[in-house]
Parts: C-alpha cells; structure tokens; sequence
C-alpha cells in the first residue's frame, strides 16, 4: 500500500441485525466506514441462504457507502445486471464458478460496476492471475465461504502478497480485499500482506460498540504498517 493511501473497513452487513438495519448502517458510518460488503448465498454453491437484489437494493436506500456486493453463487451471470441495478457498486464473482472470467469481468464492467474477482482458500493463486489485468478488485478469502464467525486462515496470506507484487509490478489498478475472520487481532497480519480493504461482520456487529470496533480494526491494521 502507498503511504497516502488509507486502510479502509468494509462492515459485512450479512452479520448485522436485519430487525433494526438502519441503525446497524448509521452506527459503523459514525465509525468511520468506507463501504459495506454485501454477501449473498444461494444455497446451493456454498450451503446458507441469505438474500438477493431485494436486500441490496434496500441497503442502498438507507446509505451512500460504496456497496462492494460478493456473489457466492453457482450461476452469477444469471443475475449480474440484477445486482447492479439494485445498487452494487462493485460485484465479486468466484473464479471456481466461472467458465470464462474474463467475460464476466468486462460484462460487470459494461454494466456500470467495479469488477471483482475470488477464490476459496484451497484454490491456488495461480487460477486468478491471468485475469487480474481485468479487475478492480481482488478479493481474498480467509475462511470457507458460507459461514459467518470462522477462524482467520493465515495460509492464504501468500496470495496477498503476491497480488500485492504483480500490482506493482505491472502497475495495475485493483484493490486487495481480504474477507474472513478479520478483527483487531488479524488486521495486522492481512496489513502487512498487503491487503488494502479489511471485511469484517461479527468483529463490527458483534461489537458492544460496532463504530468504535470500525476504528479499531483500522487502528490496528495501520499500526502493523507503521512499525
């Protein structure tokens, strides 16, 4: 990360309480956030349910973050125009499902959405790399996908790094996310990988204070970069 540039928090709302939204949404952007992750679960690529267009599209009214929304489905083609018009301002789609990611990385692109790419935690590095050139983010995952509240994998930092060294090297534009069990004990190690965005739900909405949990998560993350 360029030393101008600021580690930036990304609240998961799938972790936040659907009974009451709207305050769950005000209160992390009191903390300081600087998009919301959206994940959506069909049930059928990854075993929960969650929620489709509907939800994105009612995020959008109670906020003007940035919606970075994770499709962690079998058919995502299917539904790509669906989500941004709902409100997505970027969308993620898994590299395992796709047959040719290059094209589904520019038809997000043609829509009108940040295009973004991948890949569960057993999956190498290597199945993203020749379509980072194509993308405005690359997302690693540091659990399975599916579940919320799982133990941060340290294994799949390398793929960070190495993102972190083809974007430098070929002066490419797409920011690293890193999602899954994130929190202020992990943000220091996903920092210095390289990992310029921190998703975390129930670290933030978990928290006795999700806004102060925002700024902590950052805090820590920045002060691994600056030791």
């Amino acid at each position: 990360m360029a030393e101008h540039e600021r580690l930036r928090v990304a609240p998961s709302v799938l972790s936040a309480d659907f009974s009451r939204l709207g305050e769950e949404i005000a209160a992390v952007e009191r903390g300081g956030a600087d998009l919301l992750h959206l994940d959506v679960m069909d049930g059928h690529y990854v075993p929960n349910l969650t929620f489709g267009p509907m939800i994105v599209k009612a995020v959008d009214r109670l906020t003007d973050l940035h919606l970075s929304t994770h499709l962690m489905i079998t058919d995502p083609e299917k539904y790509l125009e669906e989500f941004v018009k709902a409100g997505s301002d970027a969308v993620i789609v898994h590299v395992e499902v796709l047959e040719d990611p290059a094209a589904t990385l520019r038809r997000i692109r043609g829509l009108g959405a940040r295009a973004g790419i991948t890949l569960n935690p057993e999956t190498p590095f290597e199945a993203v790399e020749p379509y980072l050139p194509g993308c405005d983010v690359f997302l690693v995952m540091s659990v399975h996908p599916g579940f919320g509240g799982q133990s941060f994998m340290p294994e799949v930092l390398p793929k960070a790094v190495r993102a972190r060294e083809l974007k430098r090297e070929r002066g490419l534009g797409y920011a690293i996310h890193i999602d899954g069990g994130i929190d202020v004990e992990t943000a220091p190690a996903a920092a210095r990988a390289g990992c310029e965005v921190l998703v975390a739900g129930s670290a933030i909405f978990k928290a006795s204070d999700p806004a102060g949990m925002v700024e902590a998560i950052r805090r820590a993350g920045t002060g691994a970069l600056e030791r």
